[in-house]
């Protein structure tokens, strides 16, 4: 960041109560190319995230913050700096004329990839009132502008009322590594016009003021009736302003914190104070860059913009905690920490979209918090404070080698892949030695289904292993280990077929949830049974209860695979392309079956007749739970699914239906559950999203250690003019230019490294002759392979 020297600032004295904020432009000037949207009236009661990677802010789009979240119940909102939260907000009140106002019911709330606004133009009569705010990245701190406009014709004279509300407290399971939260104290900072709060029992402090000389009182405000939970302290600062007809006056404050001491947190603050344009325009230019980063352009417009700001969704969960590393958390407000499989997916889309930075910050971090574990098992969950909280579901470890692999693809990085190859052999050794039992080749436990009791030979854990098992033959294979290379190449294709054998339940046309036995799978029924009783779902209690008839007809200790809650994972075989093509078509049809209009249920017994028009708010419990939930995951992994098998419409089918939760809650976002519950921003939709556009319609699927890049394309019907640019392959940057007329297919292939080997596919492995720039060429087995910067090839569509 272009910035003035730290020592020039810190060696001269800071003066701040002659500033002329009122002559300031407002922040939003340097908005005018940003794209801004409005959110729905009916959802300023729900929240948003201010996103930073150190710090951030939730609250409600109608400004207030009420006391959310489950994790630390009522405490996942407000303002945190990981591993500690500092404020649980603030309130503004306005008194103009003799008449008080309290500042909590926005009219409007608008979201920026880079900030927020919150417009009250109803609350005070004659005043216009905007809220901007944004958080610096790098920086323990954030910035908040009013800027106060007089609508009326006369001068108005108003005191202007600010209250922060200090909450110092730990992260989740801080009480396991001894961060235990003490009452708040409030100290006046002369010097700064600003309240300086403090732990009282730990080096955790908050800083809030705006540098303009302060009226000051430790008390909550008398005009907006909000009283926190936990034990924090208010402090209120108050300025008296006199406006012009027709003139704003802009008020800014800043907040910093520190979890480590006074010093620390002052310097915050000071380059908040001094710098906070450039760090406004640092974060433009940051987010400018991701938005070109794979761009695309399609003729369906929802979809671009949708993916567009999944891109930015994306960047608002980096959490950087210094002590323990930089990573990609999962969801806002309530899993804003680090998860292994959760990454497992989005790192996937996040390197196909140009995020090698976060890609490799991310996979180290999961790697050495992975490595308290001792025996190559992948973490799951895992506090901002260190703590571990679940060493890892049996899927996870499968899936992070197939996810080096995937980015080694990508990068063609050989010491990327030699760092965790030694890690992931022992992983794959735990996997089959200490959860497989009987030797099947079925690692028993918990995968991406954690459902109470159903954790025996899982259909996702078998396929990702499998997979896991393909993907280490060929990491093998690059580093010269050829015993691992032949011992795994044999389990891969060994598994592949027994899981299309043993998974596969031909009488329901769907691979089987689980491989158990008789008694298991009886226990399991009547549970299921109960849950469809209970959501009221009378085909899946019929069918259910003929399934139990069956089975008690079964050896009570005999093992099979049973089709039972019709859970999303069954789809796996499918996408990762293990499924027989028959037995895939076969799959993916009985899948459609249970989606709704946004997408695919978690559980397909939660789905009945209705679902099909139920496009509105999802009810979901007050106890947060995932049944009768629909997915943005499942939805992805199905439009995945059906690109394997050749069938675009179908992948953009679920797309589409995924995109029709776009913006429905928090404007820019898509909900974790469709269309608005659970997490409000969730990091695995890019997964959803990247894959399927980049990786298969686009039909990128990258060489980079041989530097060649395979090119097959697989568009959607309609999709007549499609374009792809800056897509980051190795040390490569490639641009594809697409255009389908009168049954041929047009593309313009632009790479920044002409020394790099293009290998086109033509659509449907058609064979014969092609045009390579102009110029008729024949083609190998349905393949063009050319070199150069710039080419375009014509072929039939």
């Amino acid at each position: 960041m272009m910035l003035r020297p730290l020592s020039i600032l810190l060696g001269a004295t800071i003066f701040f109560s002659c500033q002329n904020e009122a002559s300031k432009k407002p922040f939003t000037e340097l908005l005018k190319d940003v794209e801004g949207i409005s959110g729905n009236e009916e959802y300023l009661g729900s929240p948003y995230v201010t996103a930073g990677d150190r710090l951030y802010m939730v609250g409600h789009q109608d400004g207030t913050f009420p006391d959310l979240g489950f994790h630390v119940e009522g405490e996942m909102g407000g303002i945190w700096n990981h591993p500690i939260k500092l404020m649980d907000g603030f309130t503004v009140a306005i008194t103009s004329d003799n008449n008080y106002y309290c500042l909590n019911k926005a009219d409007e709330f608008i979201n920026y990839p880079i900030a927020n606004k919150h417009i009250f133009n109803s609350q005070v009569p004659g005043l216009h009132i905007e809220r901007f705010q944004f958080v610096p990245d790098g920086r323990e701190g954030m910035v908040i502008e009013f800027e106060i406009k007089n609508v009326d014709k006369s001068r108005k004279s108003i005191q202007f009322e600010f209250t922060g509300h200090t909450d110092l407290l730990p992260v989740w399971l801080g009480e396991r590594v001894g961060m235990i939260d003490s009452v708040d104290n409030l100290e006046f900072d002369d010097k700064r016009q600003a309240w300086r709060g403090k732990d009282a029992g730990n080096e955790w402090y908050v800083l809030f003021g705006s540098g303009r000389p302060t009226k000051h009182s430790e008390e909550p405000s008398s005009t907006c009736n909000y009283n926190p939970q936990g034990k924090g302290k208010a402090g209120k600062l108050s300025y008296d302003l006199t406006i012009a007809p027709e003139k704003s006056e802009v008020i800014t404050f800043y907040i910093a914190g520190s979890y480590k001491s006074q010093n620390e947190l002052e310097k915050t603050y000071d380059l908040l104070h001094e710098y906070a344009d450039n760090y406004l325009k640092d974060k433009i230019t940051h987010y400018r860059k991701i938005a070109d980063k794979s761009k695309v352009t399609i003729p369906d417009k929802e979809l671009e913009k949708a993916f567009e700001w999944v891109k930015y969704n994306t960047e608002w969960l980096v959490r950087e905690v210094p002590e323990i590393g930089r990573g990609l958390g999962a969801g806002m407000p309530d899993y804003p920490w680090w998860f292994g499989v959760d990454n497992e997916y989005t790192l996937k889309g996040a390197i196909a979209t140009g995020r090698k930075d976060l890609v490799y910050s991310t996979i180290e971090l999961i790697h050495k918090l992975s490595e308290s574990n001792g025996n190559g098992q992948v973490i799951h969950e895992v506090s901002t404070n260190g703590v571990i909280f679940n060493p890892g579901n049996i899927n996870e470890t499968p899936q992070f080698a197939s996810l080096i692999w995937w980015v080694y693809q990508w990068t063609g990085d050989r010491a990327f892949l030699e760092k965790y190859y030694p890690f992931i052999l022992q992983g794959m050794d735990w996997l089959m030695e200490e959860n497989d039992e009987d030797g099947n080749l079925f690692p028993d436990g918990y995968g991406m289904m954690e459902i109470h009791g159903l954790e025996s030979e899982m259909i996702d854990v078998a396929v990702y292993t499998q997979k896991a098992f393909d993907d280490v033959s060929q990491m093998a294979e690059v580093l010269e280990d050829a015993e691992t290379k032949d011992k795994y190449r044999s389990l891969a294709s060994e598994l592949k077929q027994k899981i299309n054998d043993e998974f596969w339940v031909a009488e329901f046309n769907s691979y089987a949830d689980f491989i158990g036995t008789t008694a298991e799978a009886l226990k399991m029924i009547d549970a299921a049974i109960v849950r469809a009783d209970t959501l009221n779902k009378p085909w899946a209690v019929e069918e259910l209860q003929a399934t139990k008839k069956k089975v008690q007809t079964y050896p009570r200790n005999q093992k099979r695979g049973f089709v039972m809650f019709h859970n999303w994972v069954v789809n796996t075989p499918m996408e990762m392309g293990i499924a027989d093509q028959d037995k895939a078509i076969k799959a993916l049809d009985k899948g459609k079956g249970f989606v709704n209009p946004f997408g695919v249920f978690v559980t397909g017994i939660d789905r009945d007749d209705a679902s099909e028009y139920e496009d509105g708010s999802f009810a979901g419990s007050k106890v947060f739970s995932y049944t009768g939930a629909v997915m943005t995951l499942p939805t992805g992994v199905q439009a995945v699914a059906e690109n394997n098998y050749g069938r675009p419409d179908e992948a953009l089918d679920y797309l589409k239906r995924m995109t029709r939760s776009f913006s429905y809650a928090l404007p820019g976002s898509i909900y974790e559950v469709s269309p608005d519950y659970g997490m409000m921003a969730q990091a695995w939709n890019l997964y959803s999203y990247a894959v399927p556009i980049v990786t298969q319609f686009f039909g990128i699927q990258p060489d980079a250690a041989n530097k060649v890049i395979n090119i097959s394309p697989s568009l959607p019907t309609g999709w007549n003019e499609a374009k792809i640019e800056n897509v980051e392959i190795g040390d490569n940057e490639l641009s594809i230019i697409y255009e389908v007329k009168d049954g041929i297919l047009k593309a313009e292939i632009i790479q920044k490294s002409g020394d790099w080997e293009i290998k086109f596919k033509i659509p449907g492995d058609k064979k014969g002759k092609a045009l390579l720039n102009n110029k008729e060429v024949e083609t190998k087995e349905g393949t063009l392979v050319f070199g150069g910067g710039k080419n375009t090839v014509e072929v039939p569509n």
